[in-house]
């Protein structure tokens, strides 16, 4: 399996309650294999020599257990913990991260309120830099949803160089209780599988599901299906 070297960001907006994701790699379909998330529990990020078993394991820790704790758990006892790189907020905001230490450099992560940054073979560590300082500035601004705070933080990344393999997908994933399709909480669901500028394609997609989900509840264009 090839290893999943990328770069993400996991967050919580404390005024809707929304969580989300955004990741970008040089992989094909990093959308199906690095993003989980469950509306009132947490979202959770597993990369590099991705455990994937940490997406359902640690949403279901996750109701009695903090993002940290669920970090603790979930790498202590995996013995492959040194690959892993893993990053997770939950529903009170609290963020956690891990970068074991045989992940590819450059590998590290960024903590901050309410959210968490974390990648791998990038090109350098301005990546998380700029991307929690890119997030901590659109989150404060005033304007946007958690949508558009996560894909400013991904642009930021894919600016500063990214993965230094180069680019190929890109996922947004907003969960949001009861305001997906069919009352699923895949609020945004939005994923770019192989594309020479995944980060700028993910842009436009988004501003297409503004287009066809304009209400707060997602309620679809009554012409599409």
């Amino acid at each position: 399996m090839p290893e999943v070297n990328t770069f993400s960001i996991v967050a919580y907006d404390p005024k809707t309650g929304d969580l989300g994701i955004a990741v970008a790699s040089k992989v094909l379909g990093v959308g199906c294999i690095v993003p989980w998330g469950k509306a009132g529990v947490g979202a959770i990020a597993t990369q590099s020599q991705a455990n994937t078993a940490y997406g359902p394991v640690g949403l279901e820790l996750l109701k009695e257990k903090s993002a940290e704790e669920v970090v603790e758990e979930l790498t202590g006892g995996d013995e492959g913990r040194a690959f892993r790189q893993l990053g997770i907020v939950d529903a009170n905001g609290k963020a956690a991260s891990y970068t074991g230490d045989k992940c590819n450099a450059w590998a590290g992560h960024v903590v901050g309120e309410n959210f968490a940054v974390q990648g791998n073979l990038l090109a350098g560590e301005e990546v998380v830099q700029e991307m929690a300082a890119k997030y901590r500035a659109a989150s404060q601004s005033g304007t946007g949803e958690l949508a558009d705070w996560l894909l400013a933080a991904l642009t930021a990344g894919d600016n500063a160089g990214g993965d230094k393999r180069g680019k190929q997908s890109a996922a947004l994933m907003v969960y949001r209780a009861g305001a997906g399709y069919g009352g699923n909480d895949r609020y945004i669901d939005l994923r770019v599988d192989d594309h020479a500028a995944p980060v700028t394609e993910l842009a436009r997609l988004l501003e297409v599901h503004k287009t066809f989900f304009a209400s707060a509840h997602r309620k679809p264009n009554a012409e599409q299906e």
